[in-house]
């Protein structure tokens, strides 16, 4: 297995952990007789986790290689999913979720600081296509945990084995990452709390801003068509679903357009066009054009957070520090969008909350010149991906 499909096999593998257990959180509120507001903060204990463990991983990496981190971490990971089922009381499920978030976010850092790595040798943006990988394997997952849940299997059962066949799956898959460089490492080491520097400040704001439209529109979208449009709870979840599957096409096909346009004219393009779907968002009143807007919105967002993580690498004095820095910040936009969006919608109205999605993706066309790539940065040249086929054990 060549690296580039080994890499693009984890971020599988890390998305189908994430789709398997969203399905079964009604499942754990139901067996450990949760109120919505202690589930809710269950939930917050995963971002909790993930900002904590994720500064840390950059270090990590430097310390034991890029290859064996994401290799242990995606095991981890992987194990991690069976914990919240399995805890013994609500105190334990605090816990595992705490644990559970950590595991995701030093992963997440991992892998796409290796991906950054990867990029760089092929000589061609791959970043894109990894992430519609992950949207894939959790769309997958999310999928047959439904099936599950619709035939009432007790979510111990279900996400143990989901667990031990994605661990195998994540050792088996790793074993074709990319070789990291012979000898001790070089260059200064991350700081232990990676804190994002100025140079990659910028970035994250473009993360930020891109994840909090992506944040929204899925927790919202459904809500949205519904409540705006008078539209059944059917195609309100149609939109939901038309939303995430433009995410995925569009990553899985954006490696592409990257090439074409190059970062800087990608992010500003794909900023006019999430905003125009947020502008048809908030006009909409039938439910095809709210679809429309929420499809559109999906395809101009898709793109801009690999694109973000690969710039962040890049400028930073090692991968994992530049991917920690944005992905905390993107983390944190992932974490309030939800809320703000419901307290404007609270506060004024449903299109009130999505035109201030839509401003915010505005400034996606003004920020575009964060991710053109610095003019210091150094790679090797071009290799195809086949010549990485040695890289075993």
């Amino acid at each position: 297995m060549s690296p580039h499909r080994a890499i693009a096999s984890v971020f599988l593998v890390h998305g189908a952990v994430a789709g398997s257990l969203s399905t079964r959180i009604p499942w754990l509120q139901e067996h450990f007789g949760l109120d919505p507001r202690v589930l809710g903060l269950v939930l917050l204990c995963t971002p909790i986790g993930a900002f904590v463990g994720m500064p840390m991983a950059g270090r990590l990496a430097y310390r034991i290689g890029s290859r064996t981190a994401t290799r242990l971490l995606i095991a981890l990971w992987c194990a991690a999913l069976a914990l919240p089922a399995l805890s013994p009381s609500t105190p334990g499920l605090f816990v595992a979720f705490l644990l559970f978030g950590a595991a995701a976010g030093m992963s997440d850092v991992t892998m796409n600081a290796h991906a950054v790595v990867l990029e760089r040798r092929l000589g061609r943006p791959i970043m894109s296509g990894l992430h519609g990988m992950w949207a894939v394997g959790s769309l997958a997952a999310a999928g047959l945990g439904a099936l599950a849940a619709q035939a009432g299997v007790d979510a111990r059962a279900h996400l143990a084995a989901i667990a031990a066949v994605l661990v195998l799956i994540g050792a088996r898959t790793g074993r074709g990452l990319l070789a990291d460089e012979r000898g001790p490492a070089t260059g200064p080491a991350p700081r232990r709390f990676a804190l994002p520097a100025r140079a990659i400040a910028l970035i994250g704001v473009v993360g930020f801003c891109a994840t909090f439209a992506e944040g929204a529109s899925a927790n919202w979208s459904a809500v949205y068509i519904t409540a705006v449009t008078d539209a059944g709870p059917g195609v309100g979840a149609a939109g939901y679903t038309v939303f995430m599957f433009c995410m995925a096409g569009t990553r899985l096909l954006g490696d592409r357009v990257i090439r074409l346009l190059g970062p800087v004219r990608t992010v500003r393009v794909s900023g006019a066009v999430a905003a125009l779907g947020g502008l048809i968002v908030v006009l909409s009143r039938t439910p095809a054009l709210a679809v429309t807007g929420f499809a559109l919105l999906g395809l101009g967002v898709a793109v801009i957070v690999p694109l973000a993580i690969a710039a962040a690498g890049n400028k930073s004095a090692t991968p994992g520090e530049g991917v920690a820095g944005v992905a905390t910040i993107t983390y944190l936009s992932g974490l309030v969008a939800p809320a703000v969006t419901g307290w404007v919608a609270g506060g004024l109205s449903y299109p009130a909350a999505f035109a201030v999605i839509t401003g915010v993706v505005v400034l996606l066309t003004l920020l575009a010149p964060a991710v053109r790539p610095s003019s210091s940065t150094t790679a090797p040249a071009p290799v195809r991906d086949e010549q990485f086929a040695g890289a075993r054990d």
